[in-house]
């Protein structure tokens, strides 16, 4: 059975909870992915994400809606990037202390996510009108999927994970491994911090707590658990990422950390072990005429296939050592043994995208089934009955 998502952007009650407001955002593409969620100082949220055929094809562009203050209604989509030779991925938003608007994403050729590079845009009027498009980091394979944080002392510091392979074989995720950008200049120049031991671990996301220090939380290409990994002094050294709780499927997570200090954050309550399926790579629907071979592996190797669902958001009072809140947004089999979007066979929930306004509400998106973003608008109180 195959469900086609409508996608009219409007805000409605959840049918499950009333209390909950949610929006399927407008879009043109088939598969529509990888959700960033962005309030704005004045009311308004923008949200952005890449979208096509399918991930991997040449026609994956980074795409943008907005929802103005007091609206009930997502805007069209806009397109904001458009390069005929590379799959455009996994967009991010960064609203700088200056108030310029930085849009970041990755292009890659094929499914190969050895070749990414980092382009960027930015935006003096919030994301209204968009200046040139311009590269990043240039170091192919570097990838990107969660946003910049600003330190007290000024330093900007963006999290990447590094695509490595071996010459002559493609790229499966074998061999990731995380590191963070450190910009002193705002973002005229990068220089590289490595995460020790943090192979497979990849899509680092740091937040800053209450008494200075700096966590970071990330995906595991094991499909085992969400790790976690902590630095004291400004994100110059970090700990080793050791495994949290909490179960990861070789998918996305967002944490963020609210007003109350505590943590909040959002993830597919489930791992590998309740996979009855693998995939031998996450594009493996697409030839793309490569001749390099697959790897021959010895250690450890990517988990693809297991089920992205549910999606639950989750809080945290002790900075990520427990998660005593969780409830669930969505619930499925998350089929994600396809990509395919045209023929509407993917069931996943992913790639979730979590932020606090000033008035303490969370905005939440995430991919719903690869052929829409969808919103939800909850409460910390709501998360915690």
């Amino acid at each position: 059975m195959t469900v086609t998502v409508i996608r009219d952007g409007h805000l409605k009650p959840w049918e499950k909870d009333g209390r909950v407001m949610t929006a399927m955002l407008p879009s043109s593409c088939p598969q529509n992915h990888a959700a960033n969620i962005l309030p704005l100082q004045d009311g308004s949220l923008l949200c952005v994400w890449f979208g096509g055929t399918q991930e991997g094809i040449a026609d994956i562009s980074v795409w943008c809606s907005r929802l103005p203050a007091g609206a009930d209604t997502w805007s069209e989509a806009v397109k904001l990037s458009d390069d005929p030779t590379r799959s455009e991925q996994n967009p991010v938003l960064f609203l700088a202390p200056n108030n310029v608007l930085w849009l970041l994403w990755t292009a890659q050729i094929s499914g190969n996510q050895d070749t990414a590079i980092v382009r960027y845009r930015q935006s003096s009027d919030l994301g209204q009108t968009w200046g040139p498009i311009d590269t990043l980091l240039d170091k192919p394979g570097t990838f990107i999927r969660q946003p910049i944080t600003v330190l007290d002392n000024g330093n900007w510091l963006l999290p990447v994970f590094y695509c490595r392979t071996q010459p002559g074989e493609k790229w499966v995720g074998n061999d990731d491994i995380s590191a963070v950008k450190i910009s002193s200049d705002q973002g005229k120049s990068w220089r590289d911090v490595v995460v020790p031991d943090s192979l497979g671990c990849v899509h680092m996301n740091i937040t800053a707590l209450q008494d200075g220090s700096l966590v970071a939380l990330y995906r595991s290409r094991w499909a085992d658990h969400i790790y976690l990994s902590r630095s004291t002094d400004g994100g110059e050294t970090w700990s080793s990422p050791e495994a949290t709780v909490l179960p990861n499927n070789n998918s996305s997570i967002q944490v963020t950390t609210l007003h109350s200090g505590e943590l909040a954050l959002v993830f597919n309550n489930m791992s590998a072990a309740g996979a009855t399926e693998r995939r031998a790579s996450l594009y493996d629907e697409i030839d793309d005429g490569d001749g390099r071979k697959e790897p021959e592996t010895t250690g450890r190797t990517a988990f693809w296939g297991a089920p992205r669902a549910p999606m639950t958001v989750a809080i945290s009072a002790d900075g990520g050592k427990t998660w005593p809140w969780q409830k669930n947004l969505d619930e499925g089999d998350g089929y994600c043994m396809t990509n395919n979007s045209q023929e509407k066979r993917n069931r996943e929930f992913s790639y979730p995208s979590i932020k606090q306004d000033a008035g303490g509400t969370l905005h939440i998106a995430y991919t719903y089934f690869r052929q829409a973003i969808k919103y939800a608008r909850v409460t910390p109180e709501w998360v915690k009955e």
